[in-house]
């Protein structure tokens, strides 16, 4: 019998495993604790409870109310809420968008459903760097902009975007708007959570996305931050759970693991805040330089794809001329680790990816990238091992595509 190979897993964009301090604080509301957090009797209000805390967690993370976070099954909800919510709410005030040629699918697809009725989409470009200029989000405002949505950090190339820079452009544009809080600006933040800043205020958004599977917390949960008097729809009616935003019963254990996962990045940020270091994030960073660092001195023919320095934590994409993505993505599951080629929402496509493209690569350079994102668990020998594996891999592909 063939030895199992062990599994070394770097794919911590597509979804996080569950911490088991998240998972330990879970278990009591997926057994005995498990009554509907609506019921008015006692086992009920304990389930309340646990959704009120996790709320006032979640709260205290982005400094603002605590009624102010809405709780969904996930960021690709919240984004649809947003996108479709605020286009109801402000349709009387305007019918223009503004977002950018590398938000995640949702978003995106969310903008096609909104053209084909009657809304005007502005897609900004990015540089080759793959961030945007502040200065085409300002040239794109008109006074019919209802929304602008521009995601916090890339879900492929991991780049950060300038989000309080733009806060503070979208400030000034309302002063000259009778509407309050006119135009609604939004950020996916589910990439940033674990690595960046994501108070409200200083980031100056009305609307931000969240997702629990991202931070090491569960799936099939998410929260969205709406500023109060922000206009915006519902896109789930039926009861009146969350003040009537969202409809349906609360996935309480899910909601108290994503309470649990933002406690435990505020834990680390209280330390940094008293005068400590942010160890987890230095670890981390230090092994993606380590691995962009070695990849491009020890592989001839590749290439960092976004800003080297703008870029989130963990996030490492490349491509390697005369190689298949797909092709080492695979020969690199065959050795126990697991990487990814873009986005996991896009996986199975066989379109060059939207954010490498907009990025100015061609369709074979996009084809010949794949997406190595770090996580709490990744060792430095796991960096080793890919290292090993990846130069042999890349070595072996271009000789049988006779590069």
């Amino acid at each position: 019998m063939s030895k199992i190979k062990e599994q070394i897993y770097f794919d911590y964009a597509a979804t996080t495993p569950i911490d088991p301090r998240v998972k330990r604080v879970m278990e009591p509301y997926l057994d005995d604790k498990f009554a509907n957090a609506s019921s008015v009797h006692s086992m009920g209000q304990d389930s309340a409870n646990a959704v009120l805390k996790a709320r006032d967690t979640i709260a205290g993370f982005l400094n603002c109310k605590a009624n102010e976070v809405v709780f969904t099954s996930g960021a690709t909800e919240c984004n649809n809420t947003v996108f479709k919510g605020v286009s109801e709410a402000m349709k009387e005030y305007g019918n223009h968008i503004i977002t950018t040629k590398i938000e995640h699918p949702c978003v995106l697809e969310s903008c096609k459903y909104l053209e084909k009725r009657g809304f005007k989409v502005t897609y900004l470009p990015v540089g080759s760097n793959g961030v945007v200029k502040v200065s085409d989000v300002e040239k794109a405002l008109t006074k019919k902009t209802i929304l602008v949505s521009i995601m916090y950090v890339n879900n492929e190339v991991g780049t950060i975007q300038p989000i309080a820079d733009i806060g503070k452009l979208i400030k000034s544009f309302r002063s000259l708007s009778s509407v309050p809080r006119f135009p609604i600006f939004h950020t996916d933040a589910a990439q940033a959570v674990n690595y960046l800043d994501c108070d409200v205020d200083k980031l100056g958004v009305d609307l931000m996305s969240l997702s629990g599977h991202k931070i090491y917390g569960p799936k099939g949960v998410g929260a969205l931050y709406i500023r109060k008097g922000t206009l915006i729809e519902p896109l789930m009616h039926g009861g009146r759970q969350e003040d009537g935003m969202r409809a349906g019963t609360l996935n309480t254990p899910g909601i108290v693991g994503m309470g649990s996962a933002i406690q435990e990045i505020k834990k680390t940020t209280l330390r940094q805040a008293q005068g400590g270091e942010n160890q987890e994030n230095k670890r981390i960073k230090f092994l993606r330089d380590e691995l962009i660092n070695k990849i491009l001195k020890t592989i001839p023919n590749s290439k960092l794809n976004g800003d080297k320095k703008l870029r989130v934590a963990n996030n490492v994409n490349v491509s390697f001329k005369g190689v298949e993505g797909e092709s080492l993505l695979m020969l690199l599951d065959g050795e126990g680790i697991a990487v990814s080629t873009g986005s996991a929402c896009a996986s199975g496509s066989i379109k060059p990816s939207h954010v490498l493209m907009a990025l100015g690569r061609g369709p074979l350079e996009s084809h010949g990238s794949i997406r190595i994102t770090i996580g709490r668990f990744t060792k430095e020998s796991d960096i080793k091992k890919l290292l090993a594996v990846l130069l042999k891999a890349v070595k072996r592909l271009r000789e049988i595509s006779f590069f």
